[in-house]
């Protein structure tokens, strides 16, 4: 009885080891915004779980006075690399040409590939509403136009990529009859701008992603990978209406390298939940 006591135990032990659960694929971005009340809380503890999902690089959306998240851009990238999370992009959504030197060298010492403008800026973003959300911008589409080509010269000088992220209002007609995003797509210099498709957006607009893959192929070099729930919400990848399989398969002609996973609110899960959901879709829809 004793030795199969011993036996069984040791058994059992084993057991555990080998069917125990596998370490989480690693791949993929995440988009930081999505948990950026825990950030606020404790930066580097919220790195580090992020990084433990499986997650393999990270767009920042915490920069202030300088600093990322509370640490400077060369303790960023450091503490970043320790725990194996790449800096890959950053949102600046309070860039503007005053301060745009600063911030493009700040991004360059924290590790960044890609330099985001998340809204068109200067002024030139608008909030009509927040419950619910309706956004919006002015007109000056070839003012907008203009500050995203100056600083897209900025960041290839400093060997950065620069990329211009949009919503929903961007394709929609304005009062002039000028779809926004058509005009910036056709009026930035390639060389210097290109574009970080948000993919939840895009659909809210009534667009087709694929059909401005091809139309401009390319131009879009990161895409944000969130679902749509029946409610026409944010949802975690997998749970709603998108249809990712098919979009990835344009992964080429859009000429995406990069894509993070985003939700800008969560109804029925936290935000934790929520990106680890969104991983194990990512995977299971094949992104690499």
């Amino acid at each position: 009885m004793k030795s199969f006591l011993s036996l069984s135990g040791i058994s059992l032990m084993m057991c555990l080891i080998s069917c125990g659960q596998s370490e989480p694929v690693k791949l993929g971005g995440i988009a930081l915004y999505t948990v950026r009340e825990e950030l606020k809380l404790d930066a580097r503890k919220t790195l580090r779980e992020v990084a433990e999902l499986g997650y393999a690089f990270a767009e920042a959306s915490g920069y202030e006075n300088g600093k990322y998240y509370g640490m400077s851009p060369e303790e960023f990238k450091a503490y970043m690399l320790e725990i194996g999370l790449e800096p890959r992009s950053t949102h600046q959504s309070t860039l503007t040409l005053e301060n745009a030197d600063t911030i493009i060298q700040d991004a360059k010492a924290a590790g960044f590939k890609y330099l985001v403008i998340p809204v068109p800026p200067m002024g030139h973003f608008k909030k009509i509403s927040l419950d619910p959300l309706v956004l919006s911008m002015s007109t000056e589409v070839d003012s907008v136009a203009n500050i995203i080509n100056t600083v897209g010269k900025k960041c290839n000088e400093a060997g950065l990529e620069l990329l211009y992220h949009n919503h929903n209002f961007e394709f929609i007609e304005n009062e002039n009859g000028i779809v926004p995003i058509d005009y910036f797509l056709t009026h930035t210099d390639p060389d210097y701008v290109n574009f970080e498709m948000d993919l939840y957006w895009v659909t809210k607009a009534g667009a087709d992603p694929i059909a401005y893959m091809n139309k401009y192929p390319g131009r879009f070099k990161a895409w944000h990978i969130k679902d749509m729930d029946s409610l026409g919400r944010f949802a975690p990848v997998g749970t709603g209406s998108i249809d990712f399989k098919s979009i990835l398969a344009n992964k080429e002609v859009s000429g995406m390298d990069s894509y993070f996973v985003e939700q800008d609110a969560t109804y029925t899960e936290t935000p934790m939940e929520s990106i680890k959901i969104s991983h194990d879709a990512i995977v299971k829809f094949g992104f690499k």
